[in-house]
């Protein structure tokens, strides 16, 4: 799945320079995460970078879409493309 930012983001910048995709953008009002990019930094990291430093535990998962780990990384070889090893 990707991630997703909630309402109770406080803009407090620490998410978006984390995301080694690039997935996390400042939105009209708080942060969002671009489901197409988002890997739950799979391929990068053992854990979501973002929810590792996000301070209000605003970046649940994204019901909306479902993804498995391999899938997950799938998705990072596309956006690196890095080659199946």
């Amino acid at each position: 799945m990707a991630l997703m930012i909630t309402d109770e983001c406080i803009n407090c910048d620490v998410c978006e320079p984390e995301c080694p995709n690039g997935a996390i953008s400042q939105g009209e009002e708080i942060y969002v995460i671009d489901p197409n990019l988002c890997t739950e930094c799979v391929g990068h990291y053992e854990t979501s970078q973002c929810v590792d430093v996000c301070p209000v535990d605003c970046i649940p998962l994204n019901p909306d879409f479902s993804e498995s780990r391999d899938e997950l990384m799938e998705k990072y070889r596309r956006i690196t493309g890095e080659n199946a090893a």
